[in-house]
Parts: structure tokens; sequence; C-alpha cells
């Protein structure tokens, strides 16, 4: 008998070890099935157990469910309806369908794209005649997030995936790596540490930024990286854990030391300068340039405004990143309390461009949860032309929210760079996970547009939003942001582009893994 449960163990051991489907099995075989065994009986143990599926933080039982299934081209639909407490949870917001809501195209329709294409309703850099002026072909993009704060398997399988979907990647200010060269296009985030274009001294240097997009002619928009939502003000850490000798070299520190990055630039030192340095960015690459950054003190965007209009200099996208945002690694008084969350800060934000009679000239980006349909729907409801996940996508690939990133001893080989723990991660089966997921998040925004009688997100106003309170009392989401008239809605020229753009041949959706 013990001989016959030792040869069944070996044979799991085996099978753990050589799959590729997932990655916290590869690591580690047989006690990995448990974590399995009681995902697949949560419901039934939930009725005995207090935790429901939306008390989990930062991410809800029910959302990572659904990016996994997602991700797997497994069966996105709940059963029994909603489990959510609709009419006593503030600020609860509800998408107003139409009455007459435009038809759904279905397999085998002429219209039937089977990748859910969905551009950008502006061309980041058009209004600024950009030699290298982009339209991002997808409205759902992969975040920055650097290689060190990820490992290399998953920049690549995001890479990958980020190619199969048809989107770009950010690269981090880590800057690029070879982990990112696999087919997607990718946003040069260039922060502080001026990792990829800086002189000995962490200086920036124009030279070595001319070579890296002349060398990478993948890279498609330029990201001056200001601030991040999860630790504004308070610059970049990576870790001495994940500080390998290759991390080291291409970033120019020291291996096995914590890299801090500056809180503040070096090669700017206020709005005015900045638009300067952006022009001098702008006109040796040919490529848009833009910003990130969270929100706190609101003068610094009314200044750029104001110069923009005076001056004839400009940023050509602007990043909003909330401070319910991700990161590798931040002290929690600064996750918890420093810079707005999206939606209050991208509404302050877009109201002083908006005053300025900027909102058509700039192209608006937001992330910080937004790879949820009911999140994004808001954010392109807000202005935004496009919207960046981050560990949305983390948890397409095998995250499980261990939030173990800062240590590197992520589970599953997602957010560390050892090579243990790396080895259960195979970029050929996560990235078209990723690409899975990230066509699904844009499916299920059309579907929203398409309910509203609109064709695509760009298209949804505030006025086809309200938020519910905990006294049943409904706002139009218009008046909750302060909203004029016309705010938050594309130009003329750009509806025009979108309704000819979408008129496209169909394309396949990348192969299950």
């Amino acid at each position: 008998m013990l001989i016959a449960v030792g040869v069944i163990l070996l044979a799991v051991v085996v099978h753990d070890l050589t799959q590729r489907q997932h990655a916290l099995l590869r690591n580690f075989p047989i006690i990995g099935h448990l974590r399995y065994l009681l995902e697949s009986v949560g419901p039934e143990l939930r009725q005995y157990i207090v935790v429901d599926n939306d008390s989990e933080k930062p991410f809800s039982r029910d959302q990572r469910r659904w990016i996994y299934t997602a991700a797997k081209q497994a069966d996105t639909y709940f059963g029994f309806g909603t489990d959510n407490d609709m009419e006593t949870t503030p600020s609860y917001v509800i998408v107003k369908q139409s009455t007459f809501p435009l038809a759904e195209p279905h397999p085998n329709d002429a219209a039937y794209d089977d990748l859910f294409s969905a551009p950008a309703a502006k061309v980041f850099g058009g209004a600024r005649r950009r030699v290298r002026a982009y339209r991002p072909p997808s409205i759902v993009n992969v975040s920055s997030m650097s290689y060190g704060s990820l490992g290399a398997k998953a920049i690549e399988a995001l890479n990958r995936g980020a190619a199969l979907a048809s989107c770009y990647q950010g690269t981090g200010e880590g800057g690029v790596s070879p982990h990112h060269g696999f087919g997607g296009e990718l946003v040069w985030q260039i922060g502080t540490g001026y990792f990829g274009c800086r002189d000995p001294q962490g200086r920036f240097e124009l030279a070595r930024f001319k070579d890296v997009v002349e060398a990478h002619p993948e890279i498609r928009m330029i990201e001056l990286k200001l601030s991040q939502g999860a630790k504004p003000g308070l610059g970049g850490l990576l870790p001495a854990a994940k500080v390998t000798s290759e991390i080291a070299e291409m970033r120019g520190i020291v291996e096995g030391v914590d890299c801090w990055s500056p809180t503040y630039h070096s090669a700017f030192h206020d709005a005015d300068s900045l638009l300067d340095f952006v022009e001098l960015l702008a006109s040796e690459s040919g490529l848009p340039v833009g910003l990130k950054s969270a929100v706190g003190q609101v003068d610094f965007f009314r200044a750029l405004a104001s110069l923009m209009v005076d001056s004839g200099r400009g940023v050509d996208f602007l990043t909003i990143d909330g401070g319910e945002g991700g990161t590798g690694a931040s002290p929690l008084v600064f996750s918890d309390h420093v810079a707005f969350p999206f939606k209050v800060g991208f509404a302050q934000v877009y109201g002083v461009f908006a005053e300025a009679g900027l909102k058509d000239d700039i192209a608006f980006v937001g992330s910080g949860k937004l790879g949820l349909p009911e999140n994004a729907i808001l954010a392109f409801a807000l202005g935004c032309d496009a919207v960046n996940v981050g560990r949305e996508a983390m948890l397409s690939i095998g995250c499980i929210q261990s939030q173990r990133c800062h240590t590197g001893r992520c589970p599953t080989g997602v957010a560390t760079n050892s090579p243990w723990r790396q080895r259960g991660l195979d970029p050929a089966v996560k990235s078209t996970r990723a690409a899975s997921y990230l066509v699904q998040v844009r499916k299920e925004l059309l579907q929203l547009s398409r309910a509203c009688g609109v064709a695509h997100p760009a298209l949804v106003t505030l006025d086809q939003l309200s938020f519910v309170d905990d006294r049943f009392a409904v706002r139009s989401a218009a008046d909750v942001f302060n909203y004029e008239p016309g705010w938050g809605t594309p130009s003329e020229v750009d509806r025009n582009d979108i309704h000819r753009i979408l008129a496209h041949r169909p394309t396949e959706r990348p192969a299950s893994g």
C-alpha cells in the first residue's frame, strides 16, 4: 500500500515539475495542488467561513477569478446574480444602458473581430506634429513595470502577450532590457535615475538616449516619470535582493545593494525647464513625449498648462497614476496616504487642461486598478484615451497576490529574480494568457459601450454613468466630478476617425495556453 502511494506521489511530482501551465505547481509540486483544491471548493467553504467574495484587498476574490478565467479563455460568466450590495455601498458605479443599444457582432458575422480591436481615439503627438506620432492600436495596454521589479521571464511573457494582443508595454524606469525584445511595442519610461541614458554620474546623457532610440525601433513613445501613485514624492527603490549582476550592469549600479532613484529629476527643475526637456527629447527622437505623474498639489499642472498656451511648447500625453496603484516596494504610509486616488486626481488634472483649451491637444492615459471593465469604462468617460494595467497583467500570468513583491520571494516567479522561483513561469504559455486577458478587457469595454449606444469606450460620456450612495441618493457622474458640457469626450475629428477605423478587417485571437 505504501509503495503504491509512493509511486502515485512520485508520478504527481514528475507531472508537476514537467508541466508548464501552472508556475505554482512547478515550484511547489504536490503542495501546490492544495491551493487549487481550496479555490475549487471556496464557494462552499465560504458558507461557513466569514470571508466573502469582495472582502479581500487590493483585488477581491471575484476580481481575481475574473482575471484568471479571462486569461485562460475559460467561462468568465458568474451565476445567480450579483453578490455586491448595490444599495448600501458608497459611490457604487452604475452604467446606464440605452434602450436602443448597438448590435453585438457574433462569430461568423462580417463585423466580428476575434481580437476585439479598439484603437485609441487620439493620435499621440498628432497635435504637435511629431515626426513619429503614434495612435496606440489598443485602448488597454501593459503598464510600466521594470525588469528587476519583475523577473526576466515575466517581462518576456508580458512583452510577447502585448505583441499577441496588439498593444504596447511600458518598460518601467529600469529601461529597455533584452527581455523587452519579443515583438511588443514599447513606451520607454525614463525616471529620475535615467537608466539606459545616464552618464557615470547618473545624469541624463543625450547621446546615449539617441543610441537607445535608434537601436530599438519598437519604442513608440517616451514617458518621463515624475512620480508613481503608490509612492509619490519618494523616488524608486529596487531592493538589494533583486539587484542581480545583469541588472547592475544594465543600470550602472552596484550588485546586491538597494538601488534608490532620486526623488526629483536633475535634467529640469520646474515646469518651464521641463517643457524645454520634453521638446529636446521630441526633436531628437521624433517620438511623442509625455509625463507620468500621481496627483498631489495641482499647481504644477496649472503652471504647465499656462506655459503650453503661452509658449507653444507642450507634452503629447499625460499618464495619471492613482494613489491606489501598485508598486514593488513602498513605505505603507506612502501607499495609503500620499496622492489622490485615480478618479479624484484625474478629474482635477483633466479640468485644468480642459479650462485651458488643451484637452484635444493632449492624450490622456489612466492607471491605478483600471484593468477591470467597470473601473476602465469610468476612466474613459472621464476623458482617458487609453488605460494601462499593471497588477492585473501580473495576475494574468500567474501572480496570486501573495504581496511578497518587495522580498524577492514571489512564489510564482513573477516578481522575483530568483532562477529557481522563475523556473515555473513559462513565457510561451503565460504570454497567451496575458494576451487573452487584455483581449477580454477590450471585449467587455466594447460590450459596455454598445450597451450605452456608442461604438467605442471613448464615446461613453459621464452622463451615461451614475453613482448610488448608501442613502439611496443618485448623482450623475458629471455632477460628481464637476465636468462642463463637452468635457471627457473626443473632438469631432477624433470621433470621425474612430468610426472610420472601427470598420477594420477581423483578426485572430491568441491561441489558448
